[in-house]
């Protein structure tokens, strides 16, 4: 078995920036759940509501072209979850540089 395969069992807090400009207009929420769940493992992803109201507030036809987010994989309490993990997506500060030279951050728990 290779090393590295596996999801993890852990939780963990990352910031992305996700490019919307090259995925459909229409279905903005729906590649960012496919973007999380390909990127974290987990199958339940919450959306916060902040992120929502951002991404929708040009309307259907102007979201922006990235977005940056904030990604938390949780463990879930509910003892009637299908899943043990799911993912929360909130709204990450964005620099004053911009999102053009930013990557991947993993942000500890402590912060």
């Amino acid at each position: 078995m290779e090393k590295g395969k596996g999801r993890k069992e852990e939780i963990v807090t990352r910031e992305y920036t996700i490019n919307l400009h090259r995925r459909l207009h229409s279905c903005a929420i729906k590649e960012i759940r496919k973007f999380v769940l390909k990127a974290m493992g987990t199958k339940d992803v919450r959306v916060d509501v902040k992120l929502n109201k951002q991404i929708w507030s040009r309307g259907i036809h102007g979201p922006p072209r990235r977005v940056r987010v904030c990604v938390a994989r949780k463990r879930n309490d509910d003892e009637d979850a299908k899943e043990e993990f799911y993912s929360l997506v909130t709204v990450a500060e964005i620099p004053a540089e911009g999102l053009s030279s930013l990557g991947t951050k993993v942000i500890d728990e402590d912060e």
